[in-house]
């Protein structure tokens, strides 16, 4: 069949995904700029590697999305470098572009003397999740990170919780293989380090680990640990008394320090080297922060991490409200319906108390780390409901973004040979299946290799083959 529209999507991974299929269903020609290998996006680089089944339906999510046959997946391919944005109106004029290209860029600390550390002891969140989820694998070098002990997380939210417990469960895994005992960080971060130490007759004190302590400027109550649009005073109160839980869980899980209401102002520098950070202690008034005069705190590490937010990254072309991308109507994702340039996901992400709703109801990294936290391994129910909820506003984006005339089939056949002269250029072979079997994550990787180890006979004394149970 002829397709009735071309679309642009950039990113292809949750929101991307979403976006593409519901286009493709359509009868839209989709064109799907990945700058990566895989499409998966934060599921892969920002969801630590221990939620390895949620992290598996993910993927296959969003594969079975972009294998809809009215999509052209062009991996490799980042949107103002290998791509400019002119050339996606000009030279493809597409029928609507949509940003689903995630929020990659860390908020700025703003501490110059912390900041020039970057790098070499002070490290911002997505580089440092990156290389976690990373570590080992062949082909990645994202530099070594040293992980001190006592390390210093700045932050407040989930993504902080996430810092905290990569770095004390590494921690705890190389003090005790100091001492002849491996532990598995993935089963550590199902049992807690406590009862994981304890199952191979260690004990916490005797490691000898400070861990990390995480530093939030305001309350632990008001940490960004569980979220509701709107809340009454008393969803409020009670959204407050789960917060705390939740963080009353993390430190005794994972022997986690916490320290509220400071404020970094300056770093520490020893040997011209990062030796940690010095706190100024605050009180709310209202909405505002006072310094308490008189009042600091000094912490000693030369290991420090922020993780107080993302923001989308700039793209020449596409017009910025501050850190922000500048949308003409959050409510529907509009940044430019003349030209048909919409938003999508975490590339709608903002201030307010719309952005704030549909944010809430759309992240769908949130909700996943919300039910881990709560317990569910798994994630099935929010993952459902955070894809639902992208695919209906992607249908309503699309429902007036292809509102206008279908183009005509040498408009398609001009933009499938500008896609086929790209994969020509990068070695894409056209089949994302293939693709993706040949550039695998790494959670198929070792899922398979697992398999296989299971379903290896297992033999006897003498060699003699032992037949595995059903």
């Amino acid at each position: 069949m002829q397709a009735k529209h071309v679309v642009g999507v950039i990113g292809g991974a949750v929101a991307g995904s979403e976006a593409a299929a519901a286009a493709a269903d359509r009868g839209a020609l989709v064109v799907v700029f990945e700058q990566n290998d895989r499409p998966y996006g934060k599921i892969e680089d920002g969801l630590p590697r221990w939620h390895g089944p949620l992290r598996l339906k993910e993927f296959a999510r969003i594969d079975a999305n972009l294998s809809h046959p009215n999509i052209l997946f062009v991996p490799r391919t980042r949107v103002g470098e290998e791509v400019c944005w002119e050339s996606l109106s000009s030279q493809l004029s597409l029928s609507a572009i949509v940003l689903a290209n995630g929020a990659w860029r860390d908020r700025p600390i703003g501490l110059p003397g912390l900041e020039r550390f970057e790098g070499a002891g002070f490290y911002y969140q997505n580089r440092f999740v990156h290389w976690f989820n990373h570590l080992g694998e062949p082909g990645h070098d994202d530099g070594e990170v040293v992980l001190d002990d006592g390390a210093i997380v700045i932050g407040g939210g989930l993504a902080s919780v996430d810092v905290v417990k990569i770095i004390n469960l590494e921690l705890y895994a190389r003090a005790a293989r100091a001492r002849g005992v491996e532990l598995d960080v993935h089963a550590m971060e199902r049992r807690g380090i406590p009862k994981t130490l304890a199952e191979h007759g260690l004990d916490a004190a005797g490691l000898g680990v400070r861990g990390a302590t995480l530093y939030y400027r305001r309350r632990a109550e008001d940490m960004a640990l569980a979220s509701m649009a709107d809340p009454t005073p008393e969803q409020l109160a009670k959204l407050q008394r789960t917060r705390l839980k939740i963080l009353d869980k993390v430190r005794r899980e994972f022997l986690v320090g916490f320290e509220g209401q400071v404020v970094a102002r300056q770093a520490l520098v020893s040997n011209g080297g990062l030796a940690g950070v010095v706190f100024q202690r605050v009180r709310a008034q209202g909405r505002t922060l006072v310094p308490v005069e008189g009042a600091e705190l000094i912490a000693h590490s030369r290991l420090v991490v922020s993780a107080i937010g993302s923001l989308p990254e700039p793209l020449e072309g596409v017009p910025m409200d501050g850190d922000l991308y500048a949308y003409k109507d959050w409510a529907t994702g509009e940044l430019d319906a003349e030209a048909g340039v919409w938003g999508l996901g975490n590339a709608l992400t903002g201030r307010g108390n719309i952005r704030e709703s549909r944010r809430n109801a759309r992240a769908v990294m949130r909700h996943l780390r919300e039910a881990h936290l709560a317990g569910d391994i798994a994630g099935g129910d929010a993952s459902t409901r955070a894809h639902a909820a992208l695919r209906a506003d992607a249908e309503r984006l699309f429902s007036e973004a292809l509102s206008g005339p279908a183009v005509g089939a040498e408009h398609v056949a001009r933009v499938r040979a500008w896609v086929a002269a790209r994969w020509r250029k990068i070695g894409y072979p056209g089949d994302y299946a293939a693709w993706i079997a040949a550039h695998p994550p790494r959670d198929r990787v070792e899922a398979a290799e697992a398999a296989e180890a299971t379903a290896l006979p297992r033999r006897g004394r003498g060699g003699t083959i032992v037949p595995r149970r059903s």
